[in-house]
């Protein structure tokens, strides 16, 4: 075990490239979004009409990737960031963190409501997410090239995801669909928040998973709401609001579906 953690904190050591932190709608902020949401675009719509078998092979692909890759991030944050100490704040059950798991639970499971949920979940609150880390990147910029790039593939990987879900039409679009999605998004709040509780203390109060508390919140405007009247007030204020940005996701993907189901109305009127 000795040489293996010494082989690690060699190779961390190693991979430890600095740069400078690129700079909020900077160039590189700036040409990595645009590049990344239109390859993201033309991917998703490319597979949409995958059957379940390469659906599944396209999720198990995308989950075994973010799991690989997270490894790395807990190792290097372990080994160099933290020097030999663990990073509560990066414990791997953030909102952004859930298809880690979801893309290789979902398409495992038997159709039906409990299967649809989790995509609608992934379609509507990790594309948000996604969207959401490049419209306010300071958590996604650090100071090591593979912070900053592991940051930027994730969260372009959700947006990929999100697109893929609804464009190949397994996330649901009607408002069950979103009431499914939002009631597993509640139940992992309730998850989140019992890993804050249960890791209050070995944390050193420094944990907080979905940002819900009991730490109080590092999001922009949160982060003041919080600090102000308490984090139980920003927790009630933020929950409801990730809530309706998922909603609103769903709005363009609605208008989409609509002109397209339209479209094949009139061509098929057209035909007879």
């Amino acid at each position: 075990m000795e040489a293996i953690s010494l082989f690690l904190d060699e190779f961390m050591r190693a991979t430890a490239w600095p740069m400078e932190r690129p700079a909020a709608y900077g160039p590189f902020h700036l040409i990595f979004t645009v590049v990344g949401f239109t390859l993201c675009y033309l991917l998703a719509r490319k597979l949409r009409h995958a059957n379940d078998r390469q659906n599944r092979v396209i999720l198990l692909s995308v989950g075994i990737f973010l799991m690989v890759t997270e490894v790395y991030k807990q190792l290097f944050h372990y080994y160099y960031i933290c020097d030999h100490s663990y990073a509560w704040w990066i414990f791997p059950f953030q909102l952004c963190s859930v298809p880690m798991y979801l893309c290789v639970i979902a398409p495992l499971l038997k159709k039906g409501r409990v299967q649809k949920a989790l995509y609608s979940f992934m379609m509507c609150y990790n594309l948000l997410g996604g969207f959401m880390a490049f419209i306010e990147p300071s958590g996604i910029l650090q100071d090591y090239w593979v912070v900053t790039l592991h940051s930027c593939v994730w969260h372009m990987v959700l947006v990929f995801v999100g697109l893929y879900i609804a464009f190949s039409g397994r996330g649901g679009l009607e408002n069950r669909a979103y009431k499914d999605a939002t009631k597993v998004f509640l139940v992992l709040c309730v998850v989140a928040f019992s890993i804050n509780l249960i890791c209050w203390e070995p944390s050193g109060h420094d944990i907080n998973m979905f940002f819900i508390g009991p730490k109080n919140s590092s999001l922009i405007v949160f982060k003041q709401i919080s600090e102000w009247f308490g984090w139980y007030v920003s927790t009630a204020l933020y929950i409801p609001t990730v809530c309706l940005g998922a909603y609103l996701i769903l709005l363009p993907f609605r208008i989409l579906k609509k002109k397209l189901d339209k479209s094949e109305t009139t061509l098929q009127t057209t035909t007879e």
